[in-house]
């Protein structure tokens, strides 16, 4: 079973004040729940600000960060939001989702200090899958 713990600590060396904060259970600023502000405050150290895969830690990462931009050409034109959602949460694996080094979403947002239960998981959830969404190149 994929642990935080290696990811944490690339985050924790570059400064990305956001995920150790939902580590250590104190507020975020990202607490307002938008997708393209939870995307930047989340995702964009590692897959980048356009979602290319070219965050300023990606090359400290054992695997190179997916291209967020091309989930559906990489599933013939198709853009899955179920798909997408279990792959963020990361709770139950899903083929061909990134490494160790991709955290488990799903076990942050439930332990962060904004206290989510399992309905404000999915929901943070779908707010960055419907950001993703919004990024595809097709």
């Amino acid at each position: 079973m994929r642990t935080i713990t290696g990811t944490l600590a690339v985050l924790a060396m570059t400064g990305a004040p956001v995920w150790a904060a939902a580590q250590q259970g104190t507020k975020s600023p990202t607490h307002e729940m938008d997708g393209a502000a939870l995307y930047k405050a989340y995702c964009s150290a590692c897959h980048g600000v356009s979602g290319t895969g070219d965050g300023p830690i990606a090359d400290a990462l054992r695997f190179r960060p997916a291209d967020l931009t091309s989930i559906a050409r990489r599933a013939k034109g198709t853009f899955d939001p179920a798909k997408v959602h279990q792959m963020i949460d990361g709770r139950v694996p899903v083929k061909g989702h990134g490494g160790p080094d991709m955290p488990l979403w799903g076990d942050a947002f439930k332990r962060s200090g904004d206290g989510y239960d399992e309905g404000g998981v999915g929901a943070r959830i779908d707010l960055l899958v419907t950001h993703l969404e919004s990024l595809q190149v097709r």
